[in-house]
């Protein structure tokens, strides 16, 4: 979430050698979205000097790695019943572009326990760690217990990882009690610090599911902002717009050097998707916020995705090729949910109306017009056929409820929300109806506070049927320490009946689902601007099985 409205204006930028070699390549491939992604993962894999894919570099004796390679921690992700994926990244130096390891190839060792001592391992193996994805290791592990907590670490040479904590998913088609999950988004480094994810790291929950903007591209200064370091300085290398592999690569070094977002990482497996600010605030597809070209903005948009694979916990299936990743993916807990994870920004058509607030009109209205693309809206109507879930949950970044800025009757709506792309919404709800999804709940980030949102059948009409629930987590740092009633409260609530629950305050939102209902925690932090603040719970709501509607706890 970011200010309205595009304007031409890049932000100054220190340019590498490797840059001007992007350019050329950009120019090169011309001004026509790129017909197939090799000849964009060629050009990425040009401009930044990496060697192509499936060369193998020399290998690194781990001996000569003289300070700690996993300063980054760990991190687990995307639990299935019998596999979880293991991630970590060495970077003993991580300020640095190539974070202190070169481009010789690395052996890492993995391990997977029962207990956090290690006593007894019950899988061990080695991956390699390749220059040519930030020295990122990826590890499937298979062959796991349903339903089951382990442990596991890395070692190269003589250093071991941190420890992390992670868990599969129960029997697939097995009738799982309950599930205790989180959802957080917005961790704008420079506005505060993330005391949100250390109440996070000690909460009881199964699984975090973080639906975007993990990171943003926007500059930190040295004292990193709204933090005001006085005790360290951080590189000038921070102090710019991210444009290049270099600068994303960098970007999530310093926003994993904290040790809260470290902590909630080696606490808990994440399910992760993006919005925006991974890549750079309200693109739309191939359409850039800024006047550049297409093809430039393509290039830039491989290198962001790249970045975002090698530094977050994702299966092979999520491994980019040039600009495009397929991050849109299902899971499942048992037959007590199934989670459609969406990604509406890599599909979706430009906003409408020049993606500045806007009352519905033939622009935005255009049936043409999608916020998904087809292929994932077909995907998902698809998925709650089949679905056998008790609970539909569909993990997405943009408020799906319609949210009207004034009571007037033609009042504003966000065009860059499904306000905008209101004939995909409609098709959506048509689509949920159609399957019987009688406990659909959308989980949403992007908006830096914390709404709870019945889902009408006709959001003109307060009357009509609740279809579903919306929940959206506030944000974690970003809008810094937040306000519990902003300025448009009342105002808001007025215009929007559906809407239960406004708070404009840091944390997350706390989900506990079972057999009867799910219960809905807004956790909330006092303050972000200095370290430290205790979290308590601002609301808490419940919404049954079979009869949609939030209602107090």
């Amino acid at each position: 979430m970011a200010p309205t409205g595009r304007h031409s204006a890049l932000a100054e930028h220190a340019f590498s050698p490797h840059d001007a070699v992007l350019g050329a390549a950009a120019r090169h491939l011309g001004r026509r979205r790129f017909l197939t992604v090799t000849a964009a993962a060629a050009a990425l894999a040009f401009s930044t000097n990496l060697p192509a894919r499936g060369a193998v570099a020399a290998p690194l004796r781990a001996t000569r790695i003289s300070s700690d390679p996993f300063t980054l921690g760990v991190a687990s992700g995307d639990p299935l019943p019998d596999s979880v994926l293991l991630w970590t990244r060495l970077a003993p130096e991580p300020f640095l572009e190539d974070g202190g390891m070169g481009t010789e190839r690395v052996t890492v060792e993995w391990e997977v326990a029962l207990d956090e001592y290690f006593a007894a391992v019950l899988f061990r193996g080695t991956a390699e760690a390749h220059a040519e994805y930030a020295h990122s290791v990826h590890v499937d592990v298979k062959g796991l217990t349903p339903g089951s907590v382990y442990y596991y670490r890395f070692r190269t040479g003589t250093w071991i990882s941190p420890t992390g904590r992670t868990r599969t998913a129960p029997p697939a088609g097995g009738a799982a009690s309950s599930l205790r999950l989180a959802a957080v988004a917005c961790q704008a480094y420079q506005d505060g610090y993330y005391t949100v994810h250390r109440h996070l790291a000690e909460d009881d929950v199964d699984v975090v599911f973080h639906l975007g903007d993990y990171l943003y591209e926007y500059a930190v200064n040295s004292a990193g902002g709204e933090r005001r370091y006085t005790d360290i300085t951080l590189p000038d290398v921070f102090n710019r717009e991210t444009m290049t592999l270099a600068d994303y690569r960098m970007r999530y070094a310093l926003y994993k050097s904290d040790e809260d977002l470290r902590a909630a990482h080696a606490a808990h497996p994440f399910v992760v998707t993006w919005d925006d600010h991974e890549t750079e605030n309200n693109y739309a597809d191939s359409v850039p916020e800024n006047d550049i070209p297409p093809d430039q903005f393509l290039l830039r948009r491989a290198s962001a995705y790249r970045a975002y694979w090698e530094n977050q916990p994702l299966r092979a299936a999520q491994l980019p090729q040039g600009p495009d990743a397929q991050l849109y993916r299902r899971l499942h807990w048992g037959t007590l949910a199934q989670f459609d994870i969406l990604d509406t920004r890599q599909y979706r058509s430009d906003q409408a109306y020049d993606d500045r607030p806007h009352a519905p009109g033939p622009e935005s209205d255009d049936p043409a017009r999608t916020i998904t693309g087809a292929a994932q809206e077909q995907w998902l109507l698809d998925g709650w056929q089949g679905s056998a879930a008790l609970w539909n949950v569909m993990p997405q970044q943009v408020c799906f409820s319609q949210r009207k800025f004034d009571v007037t009757a033609d009042a504003a709506l966000s065009m860059d929300a499904w306000d905008g792309y209101r004939a995909s919404r409609e098709r959506v709800v048509a689509g949920a109806k159609s399957a019987g999804v009688d406990n659909w709940l959308i989980l949403t980030g992007d908006v830096h506070v914390g709404y709870a949102l019945d889902v009408k059948d006709d959001f003109d009409d307060p009357a009509s049927a609740t279809v579903g629930t919306e929940i959206t987590c506030t944000s974690v740092a970003s809008g810094r320490d937040g306000v519990e009633q902003p300025a448009n409260w009342d105002l808001y609530m007025r215009a929007n009946p559906h809407m239960k629950f406004y708070n404009g305050k840091r944390g997350y939102v706390r989900v506990g689902l079972d057999r009867q209902a799910a219960r809905l925690d807004f956790r909330t932090v006092s303050a972000i601007s200095t370290p430290g603040a205790p979290i308590t719970t601002a609301a808490s709501f419940v919404t049954e099985a079979g009869a949609p509607g939030l209602k107090p706890a």
